[in-house]
């Protein structure tokens, strides 16, 4: 029997909103954290932009290949044991990890901790399988969509926060936030959180399923998924440019401090709320899921392709919002994919999901961070620091191009 009354879906958006908060209040200090952990000037200068952000995209990367490696056996895990465990281990091994965060000596340490992180940082995944086990299938789109809006509320207030307080605390103060927050949602959800799993739905957990590789192969059973799911792994690629290099590049470009990249993101915040908390549950009735994807990614496209160009910082004000309305295409293109494997397996598919997602996490800061760097350093053959942006706008076409075939295929996806 599906968990009844609010407290059980109320958790799991806490949950998420959690995770982001704690997310967002460290971005806006990591530059002057990697800067003051590698002897670099107090004050940012637009070298020691270039410099740190060559360390950004690898902590980055160490966090995501943790992600990968482990995100599919969590997810295994749940489809074994049931949510409620995978979510409230999550959440304590995250509050641990960033106290181990904010004591950290040395730039070795801060990878040991984002290697930690890696591994604890399953709660999306299972927060995900939790919603699709609540969830009817003509609703699934529009409750993923909740999930977007616990997210877009937790960078309303993460960066502003991080901000704010990392400016006037210091830069290892928002850890220690981050770190009360996660405690306290791991204590509210031991006491309230239901189990969404029932008995008769899990199955045995099997190793060689539950691991990146075997859980990418299994999806073989469901061919139709290929094109969707290398479309997902493009576009969650290109989101890079904006979330591994949104700091940088701003600092860089218009002089940015702490607060005023908190301030950006709180707007993003804003932004995606409206959009995964109201505008979907227009567009989505409106258009059917198929159609949203497409003007999702288009939305996207544009608003990467500006954010390259913007002579002034008020701009990427403006630019955020063709790129956030393009979030209708997210929840659209996750409940087509959830609709197309049996309730026993959503544990794993979000899994294998999150291994997608992992996998751009390791590429992507990389490689939108790498690009940065080269196109701003001394050496750099020509100067262009919105290089990123115009190489998220790509593959963002790419990834819509690989949809139109599968998508055709589906026939009776759920408008709602």
């Amino acid at each position: 029997m599906k968990p009844k009354g609010t407290a059980a879906i109320s958790f799991i958006l806490l949950t998420v909103f959690i995770d982001v908060l704690g997310i967002g209040i460290i971005i806006p200090i990591i530059p002057q954290l990697i800067g003051q952990l590698t002897g670099q000037p107090e004050v940012m200068t637009p070298e020691s932009l270039s410099f740190s952000s060559g360390y950004g995209g690898w902590l980055m990367f160490s966090y995501a290949l943790m992600q990968f490696i482990f995100s599919p056996i969590l997810g295994g895990l749940s489809d074994r044991y049931g949510r409620r465990p995978i979510l409230l281990i999550s959440l304590l091994g995250l509050g641990i990890d960033y106290i181990f965060h904010a004591l950290a000596p040395t730039i070795t340490w801060l990878f040991v901790g984002r290697v930690i992180a890696g591994f604890c940082g399953a709660s999306f995944t299972t927060a995900s399988a939790y919603i699709a086990d609540v969830s009817e299938p003509e609703k699934r789109a529009q409750n993923f969509g909740l999930i977007g809006v616990a997210f877009g509320l937790g960078f309303i207030f993460g960066p502003t926060l991080g901000g704010i307080i990392g400016k006037n605390f210091g830069v290892r103060a928002p850890f220690y936030v981050a770190a009360g927050l996660s405690f306290l949602n791991f204590i509210y959800g031991y006491f309230v959180l239901p189990e969404s799993l029932p008995a008769e739905n899990r199955r045995r957990f099997e190793l060689k399923r539950s691991n990146p590789v075997g859980s990418l192969i299994n999806i073989k059973r469901f061919p139709v998924l290929y094109s969707m799911l290398a479309s997902f792994l493009l576009i969650y690629l290109a989101a890079h440019a904006v979330q591994s290099n949104w700091t940088f590049y701003t600092m860089y470009r218009f002089g940015w401090d702490m607060a005023d990249v908190g301030y950006s993101l709180a707007v993003v915040g804003i932004l995606v709320a409206a959009v995964q908390g109201g505008l979907i549950r227009i567009i989505i009735p409106k258009f059917g899921q198929k159609t949203s994807v497409f003007i999702g990614f288009s939305l996207y496209a544009i608003g990467l392709v500006l954010f390259g160009i913007a002579g002034q910082g008020w701009l990427m004000y403006v630019f955020l919002v063709p790129y956030c309305l393009g979030g209708v295409a997210g929840p659209a293109l996750q409940g087509i994919i959830s609709s197309q494997v049996p309730p026993n397996e959503q544990g794993e598919l979000q899994g294998t999901l999150t291994s997608i997602m992992s996998v751009t996490s390791i590429f992507g800061p990389l490689m939108m961070n790498g690009l940065f760097s080269l196109f701003t350093s001394p050496a750099a053959p020509l100067v262009f620091p919105g290089i990123a942006f115009e190489t998220g706008a790509l593959l963002t076409i790419i990834s819509t191009l690989l949809l139109i075939k599968p998508l055709s295929k589906i026939k009776g996806s759920p408008k709602q």
